[in-house]
């Protein structure tokens, strides 16, 4: 497969104690407070292990979430607030801002952030499947559900979860709609890529692949188009990309139009199709360059230099050339002024998000134990309060590229 996929860094966020001296005034309460602090720990370490798989990402995932949930669902009979929501300041960056944290004193905001570190490993962990040279379908597999599951976690997120904030999400960060919908876009793109790769690579109808990559060209176009009011320091390195990725898609769009307008004999319009690809190949070429050469969050790379990169210049070009050669020994078709228009819509192969939902709250978590949870025995000056973690960045595994994928982490 060999491919390769921008990547932003993960969210950072300060530790969190759960230690309520006073409030939590049972055995079974203090129990809880001592797991959430124990798998909100393991799961942070998970998003930097390179170890760590689908399975183990669920497992650690679930383990928190399901206790966390305590702090939000209601769990004295009535439709009122948990009164463990809002207990606990929680600290996050924000993948495209840098090191600069928002802070909420919210649960609900820790479950989002949290969950959405979750959606941006599954993407890292299919980017790092997917860039090796020799990907098995079983890879393949793990890295298209992957990109659907992160998809359909942001989905969750935006229409579940972010409306329910006391705080609205504040522009240009990761829980405002043009970022979290950005996402969503891309990985939808992403996976649809392993199905183009899946679809030549068994050689299916050349239809089907221009198809499929004309729509996933447009995914592109869309996700970056949901971007184009961002401030530009920290969103222009990954417009960059989606542009380089839609020029690339039509690309490979019009080079399988071409085939398919060439094996119906209209060999005029082929070689019109593989210029337009040529065109679109060299201006991906141009915003690979200048991917490069843009500072900004995320993956430093050499797009143009990638091996599924280079194949599909290789390909254009050996396909016009073959069509020239048809045309001038057999058809002697005129080629037309202005390329086909591209109205082709895939039947197959379009990715979906998978949707998601939370794990059922802890059998820890009951009625009888969340009345043992007293808000009035908390502390009641500042200098009783524990004192505040500052946001370290997270220490992301230096991962060597593969073979001739032209990739080097920032």
């Amino acid at each position: 497969m060999a491919h390769w996929f921008h990547r932003n860094p993960l969210k950072a966020t300060a530790p969190v104690s759960f230690n309520y001296y006073g409030v939590a005034s049972s055995i079974p309460a203090n129990k809880i407070c001592n797991e959430l602090r124990s798998t909100r720990a393991r799961l942070l370490e998970m998003f930097t292990d390179v170890t760590c798989n689908q399975e183990v990402m669920k497992n650690a995932a679930d383990a928190y979430f399901s206790l966390l949930q305590g702090f939000i669902v209601s769990l004295d009979g009535t439709t009122q607030e948990n009164k463990m929501r809002f207990i606990q300041n929680f600290k996050w960056t924000d993948t495209l801002q840098g090191n600069l944290p928002s802070a909420q004193q919210d649960a609900i905001f820790e479950l989002i952030s949290m969950a959405f570190n979750v959606a941006i490993w599954h993407t890292k962990f299919a980017s790092r499947l997917a860039g090796r040279e020799d990907v098995t379908e079983a890879e393949a597999k793990d890295v298209h559900r992957s990109l659907k599951v992160a998809a359909g976690i942001f989905k969750m997120l935006k229409e579940a979860y972010i409306p329910r904030l006391i705080t609205p999400a504040e522009k240009g960060k990761d829980l405002e709609s043009r970022v979290i919908d950005a996402y969503i876009i891309q990985c939808q793109a992403e996976a649809q890529e392993v199905t183009i790769a899946r679809a030549i690579e068994l050689k299916h109808n050349a239809t089907i692949v221009a198809a499929l990559s004309y729509e996933t060209a447009n995914f592109y176009q869309k996700a970056d188009h949901t971007l184009h009011t961002l401030e530009p320091e920290c969103s222009t390195k990954w417009r960059k990309y989606l542009q380089l990725k839609q020029h690339f898609y039509m690309a490979y769009a019009y080079c399988y139009h071409g085939q398919t307008l060439l094996g119906s004999d209209k060999c005029g319009e082929a070689i019109r199709s593989l210029q337009e690809a040529e065109k679109c190949y060299s201006r991906a070429e141009e915003l690979c360059k200048e991917y490069r050469q843009t500072k900004g969050p995320g993956t430093t790379a050499k797009p143009s230099e990638q091996l599924f990169f280079r194949k599909l210049g290789g390909l254009i070009r050996n396909t016009l050339e073959k069509c020239q050669r048809e045309n001038g020994f057999i058809y002697f078709h005129k080629v037309p002024a202005e390329p086909p228009v591209l109205e082709l819509k895939a039947s197959y192969g379009l990715a979906e998000p998978v949707p998601f939902e939370m794990p059922p709250l802890s059998e820890q978590c009951t009625p009888e134990v969340y009345a043992t949870f007293d808000l009035t025995k908390g502390p009641k000056n500042d200098k009783a309060k524990p004192k505040e973690e500052e946001v370290k960045p997270v220490k992301e595994p230096d991962l060597k590229p593969q073979k001739d994928s032209g990739c080097t982490i920032s």
